[in-house]
């Protein structure tokens, strides 16, 4: 029997040494404690040598980067892959983003996606749209690519967010305002038909348990509000209720252990109906969301 025969018809393909590379970051990652190891290691491996992750095994050995695990040892020390990128993907955007603003998490792209469905079903030529706490711009960047005729509006009060948020928005029709999110828009009191929003929301009390690329990397400012985390989700029931038009829709991100007090904060004595929690794709409790009354 040839060798040939023996192993199926052709002869086994020598591993790369980028491959076999990215195996050593995976464990050095993992040991790490680094929640997503292999996407990671293959990931760092795509920036550094210019190639989508699904061409890594095209890379040729003498090609091999060394710098490869220079930006593995800053994943290493939990520095977030997307500061280390430049770049963080979102529903179908690929946005810039480094030190100062708050990195998109996977989990808020479920809130926008109900959010954008809410938006769609309304009986409204050019829907209104909102985005406060815009960060990044995301949120608003996304609804205004999804939704073609809205008109979308996004505030940030950080100047160092909206270094990135400006870059971002860049060429967008999103129209975007420096300023604090409760007192945002007063030109559009009454005519906003949905107000979205992932706002801070993590108890200080817990600031031990935030994961190191959360509290040590992204601004404390997009993640702590107050005792309870619920202190500017609060405010931002007032923000609402008064932007949106009678029926109008608001969309609120929370922490997963939150779910259930967030949608008494926007109670029918208020002026709310259908307050309700919504499960993300873990089927964990993630947003809620709320009517507007009409009277």
């Amino acid at each position: 029997m040839s060798v040939q025969q023996h192993s199926g018809g052709r002869p086994p393909s020598p591993r790369s040494v980028l491959l076999a590379e990215v195996a050593q970051a995976t464990q050095r990652l993992a040991d790490a404690g680094v929640p997503s190891p292999r996407t990671d290691a293959e990931e760092l491996a795509a920036f550094v040598h210019g190639v989508k992750r699904g061409a890594l095994h095209t890379v040729k050995d003498a090609d091999f980067d060394a710098r490869y695990w220079e930006v593995v040892a800053r994943r290493e020390a939990r520095e977030p892959l997307q500061h280390i990128t430049g770049h963080a993907y979102f529903r179908y955007l690929e946005l810039q983003v480094g030190p100062g603003v708050f990195v998109p998490r996977p989990e808020t792209e479920s809130v926008v996606g109900w959010a954008i469905d809410a938006v769609r079903a309304m009986d409204v030529v050019e829907p209104c749209v909102v985005d406060l706490c815009t960060g990044s711009g995301a949120i608003a960047l996304a609804l205004a690519q999804e939704v073609p005729r809205s008109r979308v509006y996004a505030v940030e009060l950080s100047e160092d967010a909206l270094a990135w948020t400006r870059k971002n928005m860049e060429g967008s029709r999103v129209e975007l305002r420096q300023g604090d999110a409760l007192t945002a828009f007063p030109d559009l009191d009454g005519q906003v038909d949905l107000v979205i929003s992932n706002p801070p929301y993590i108890p200080l009390t817990e600031w031990e348990y935030v994961a190191p690329e959360a509290r040590d990397h992204d601004p404390e400012l997009a993640l702590f509000s107050g005792e309870d985390g619920l202190q500017l989700i609060r405010g931002l029931e007032r923000t609402a209720h008064r932007l949106l038009r009678p029926g109008g829709v608001v969309v609120v991100e929370h922490a997963d252990t939150q779910g259930g007090q967030v949608p008494w904060i926007f109670a029918e004595d208020r002026g709310w109906t259908d307050a309700a929690d919504h499960p993300d794709l873990n089927n964990r409790p993630r947003f809620a969301t709320a009517r507007k009354a009409v009277p």
